[in-house]
């Protein structure tokens, strides 16, 4: 099953809860436009080189379309199709107006100097950008860009259009980035999980986490998470996991990861192959890195309780029949992770108005959107005796085809 198989499985679940028609279903299941662009770019050495380029507009009903640009050697135009269609949920689950997108470039950045990945990005974006618009699609950051990534592609845009500072978000805070972006993703998860313990009557104090994949959002998770009570017993990278039972030092591995080190050179706890922090005897289990980690080869090596998929589809459909026919809860990636675009909205509305927020402000308005939609999930969930998953997708998609009839399109 490819990734957007996958994607659509559990639309169409929703869409059968719905009973929405036919047509209804082939148009969303389908997206709006599909963009395969040629990146051409010099290389160092002085020859030139193509990388493969995507953009893709799910829906547009809510709003403008939205979604991250991913870099990585995995990308292809089935892929980025997939994680369109979930950003079109995604937005309508937490009730930010935008509709759905994504974007990337099948690229390794690790073989890239910093001279290589600046005209990658520019050149990437200005063609895309005849699709682009503050009103019409905002890209922001996924595996493989950045903060300053979005710089670099702010400024090609704004070459041709003018100074555009809302045409991208993520941005670095010199250029009109919001406060709190960087965290948002982790300090969202975190949000959905304490929300999900309250829900049962839990506490979260000494509840033992493993985290799969600790970049920006596995690390901001994991910071998120031991200030509320959590231990951290063990997180990975590509080069391999690391696990302490009495709870790693989060503090130290934030300086080591900052500096640029991967996880196989830090001394301070048992080292692991890269793949044992999906397996690892824990109460949470986090994939927080790339989609269709847990399948139907490793599912019944799960040991966790509880998956929060912090990931965009790190569980593939027949892992997450299983896994729920074996009672592991599922926190799906349409609400677990959805901190990122949330504060990417707020980004948004302060470039537009010239205004800009505290981190105070970020974060309370965040936990207030989060939770509203966590507690719109739990509640569907309860009323319908359904899961989490299917709960967040009823109620994402029951908005999106409420727009599409309001204007008409169905």
């Amino acid at each position: 099953m490819s990734f957007a198989d996958s994607s659509n499985y559990f639309f169409e679940a929703a869409a059968n809860m719905l009973e929405l028609s036919d047509e209804t279903i082939t148009l969303l299941s389908q997206p709006y436009r599909e963009l395969h662009v040629q990146v051409p770019i010099k290389m160092d050495s002085g020859k030139r080189k193509v990388f493969q380029g995507f953009r893709v507009q799910h829906s547009g009903a809510r709003g403008p379309y939205k979604g991250g640009i991913r870099f990585h050697p995995a990308v292809d135009l089935d892929e980025v199709r997939a994680l369109a269609q979930l950003m079109t949920w995604k937005t309508s689950l937490v009730n930010v107006p935008f509709g759905g997108a994504k974007g990337g470039v099948n690229v390794d950045t690790s073989v890239l100097s910093e001279t290589e990945l600046e005209d990658l990005s520019r050149t990437y974006f200005e063609n895309i950008s005849h699709i682009l618009g503050i009103q019409r699609d905002i890209p922001a950051p996924d595996m493989g860009t950045n903060e300053q990534s979005m710089a670099w592609m702010m400024d090609a845009y704004g070459a041709k259009h003018g100074h555009s500072p809302g045409i991208v978000t993520g941005k670095p805070i010199a250029l009109g980035g919001s406060q709190g972006r960087t965290a948002a993703t982790g300090k969202g998860v975190s949000i959905v999980i304490d929300n999900y313990f309250r829900n049962n009557n839990r506490s979260l104090k000494g509840q033992r986490v493993s985290i799969q994949g600790f970049g920006n959002v596995g690390l901001h998770t994991a910071k998120s998470l031991k200030a509320l009570g959590c231990k951290i017993i063990a997180v990975s990278d590509v080069s391999a996991t690391i696990i302490d039972n009495a709870g790693l030092k989060i503090d130290q591995l934030e300086k080591h990861i900052v500096s640029g080190n991967l996880l196989d050179s830090y001394n301070g706890a048992k080292q692991g192959n890269r793949d044992d922090a999906l397996i690892a005897d824990c109460d949470i289990l986090i994939p927080a890195a790339i989609g269709g980690v847990i399948n139907d080869k490793n599912w019944e090596s799960i040991n966790a309780s509880i998956i929060v998929e912090a990931a965009n589809a790190p569980i593939s459909p027949y892992a997450d029949y299983q896994l729920t026919k074996n009672n592991v809860a599922i926190l799906p990636d349409i609400l677990a992770n959805a901190g990122g675009v949330i504060v990417s909205y707020f980004e948004w509305t302060q470039t537009i108005q010239q205004h800009w927020w505290t981190i105070q402000e970020v974060d309370k308005e965040l936990q207030k959107m989060l939770t509203d939609a966590c507690e719109a999930c739990f509640m569907i969930q309860k009323e319908k005796n359904i899961t989490l998953r299917q709960s967040a997708y009823y109620i994402g998609v029951k908005k999106v085809v409420e727009a599409l009839e309001l204007r008409g399109f169905i």
